[in-house]
């Protein structure tokens, strides 16, 4: 296993810099998700570290080593594409051999190897079979499988189950997980999708503009987002957020209607500002009004029944507001709601820079 860094890692084409100076320390054994927007520079970090980009600027290091210069076979990395890249008119267990081959491993460990990664991965049965034989799931299980036998000191996956449907990749994504938990090798994973980026991640690096907005865990940027960014593109639906003025502890909403205790946030920049609130901190108000909650009045819009819970769309202080309550809420279209919530729940953004108040 190894441990991977970027150091002010720069990718420039011709004059246009799509990778801006970025650092990241990936630790032994940990597993990484890369997760932001098409073009915020997430494949192209993976594709320098891979070295199948050439670095225009800064540091790759694997294991303390550093591999600018290194070519890709000898980084001791092994990648899972997108699109499988499976040899058509080779059977899986011949797709699986094939680096080993190339490397002139012995028959007897090539032999040992796949029929392990075969066994880990539920594909004994289907080595045989040419790719065009297989589902969309099991030619990803061969892909991951190829790279497993190579036996690297990091995995790298790049949108590995974007091609999947919902259900395989969410089946998908648990045996990606398990195989983790299972061979513990350090790993680089790029999504552009956050369920993925949530459910998988040690750690979240979220990017936008070829810039790093934040790393920490899941929790981390789901509850305490550093940026306007992270807290508008993690989580679905999408955080609320509402202009808002700061006048002391009270925030004013939209057009003013509303209000907001802030007393929680110990520091209040004076310029304009944005409040955000996630839709699942938001109920549908019950009861006398406790301390340490607010209240505001809304215009039911639209009711989106999920099952497990209903989606409330209303219109707050001039904007849209979205509340996840209890199944058995269903109040009607054009019916004024009381919404209720937790203050300490709540987040200010400086709306010039973006950044949170905290």
């Amino acid at each position: 296993m190894a441990t991977v860094e970027f150091r002010k890692l720069v990718k420039r084409y011709g004059t246009i810099e799509v990778v801006h100076g970025i650092d990241l320390a990936v630790a032994d054994g940990e597993f990484v998700v890369l997760v932001g927007p098409s073009g915020c520079g997430k494949s192209t970090s993976l594709r320098m570290l891979a070295g199948l980009e050439e670095i225009s600027g800064g540091e790759i290091l694997i294991n303390g080593r550093v591999v600018n210069e290194v070519e890709p076979r000898d980084r001791d990395i092994a990648m899972v594409f997108q699109d499988y890249a499976l040899y058509p008119h080779l059977s899986v267990y011949e797709n699986m051999a094939f680096s080993l081959q190339y490397r002139d491993v012995p028959r007897k460990e090539i032999r040992q190897r796949v029929s392990e990664a075969a066994e880990t991965l539920g594909l004994t049965e289907l080595l045989q079979r040419k790719p065009k034989e297989l589902s969309g799931g099991q030619r990803q299980r061969v892909a991951m499988g190829r790279a497993i036998v190579r036996k690297p000191e990091v995995f790298l996956f790049d949108e590995p189950l974007s091609n999947l449907d919902a259900k395989l990749r969410a089946s998908m994504r648990v045996e990606i997980r398990k195989l983790h938990n299972r061979l513990g090798v350090t790993t680089v994973y790029v999504t552009h999708d956050q369920v993925e980026a949530m459910t998988l991640a040690d750690r979240v690096v979220v990017m936008n503009g070829g810039h790093i907005e934040q790393i920490g865990t899941p929790e981390e940027v789901y509850h305490r987002p550093r940026s306007l960014f992270v807290a508008s593109f993690i989580g679905s639906p999408t955080m609320n957020l509402l202009p808002a003025r700061v006048e002391d502890t009270t925030a004013f909403l939209g057009d003013g209607s509303a209000q907001i205790d802030v007393r929680h946030l110990n520091r209040v920049v004076r310029n304009g500002h944005r409040f955000g609130v996630r839709a699942e901190d938001v109920s549908i108000a019950e009861g006398p009004l406790l301390e340490g909650y607010s209240e505001v009045k809304a215009t039911v819009e639209l009711v989106e029944a999920l099952g497990a819970d209903t989606l409330v769309l209303t219109g707050l202080a001039g904007s849209s507001f979205v509340a996840r309550v209890k199944p058995e809420m269903k109040p009607k279209a054009g019916e004024v709601i009381a919404l209720r919530f937790r203050n300490d729940k709540t987040h200010l953004f400086d709306a010039q820079t973006g950044e949170a108040v905290r």
